[in-house]
């Protein structure tokens, strides 16, 4: 997690996991996963915490509140570039949140895992 949080370090403010796991009453692997899902949505058409929910499966408010927590639009523009630039990081994100996800309309973490590779380049589509 020590990559992941120093891109959140990066933020400005001292946001952590831990904290906004806490705050929105999810475990950490899955306040991690939101934080990537959005910033991955960040970059795709449509509404950015529609698609992370519907990626995921995570409730709509819990990823609201997770981005306004973190910055809004800007700070999740960051968090976007940060992931593109090292995709390696959203895959150990992903991979440390196992099947925990619920099921969207993308099949959940499969979905998920399929519009990152769309989006690092691997040419899958957005249903």
């Amino acid at each position: 997690m020590s990559l992941f949080d120093s891109l959140l370090g990066q933020l400005g403010s001292n946001v952590d996991v831990g904290s906004i796991a806490q705050k929105f009453g999810v475990d950490p692997e899955t306040a991690q996963t939101a934080i990537a899902a959005l910033g991955q949505a960040h970059q795709e058409p449509g509404d950015t915490v529609e698609t992370a929910a519907a990626n995921t499966g995570i409730d709509p408010s819990v990823l609201s509140g997770i981005a306004e927590h973190l910055g809004g639009e800007g700070a999740l523009g960051q968090i976007a570039q940060h992931l593109s630039d090292n995709p390696q990081m959203l895959q150990s994100v992903l991979g440390a949140f196992g099947g925990q996800g619920g099921e969207g309309a993308q099949g959940g973490l499969g979905g998920l895992l399929g519009a990152a590779s769309g989006f690092f380049g691997g040419g899958a589509a957005k249903e």
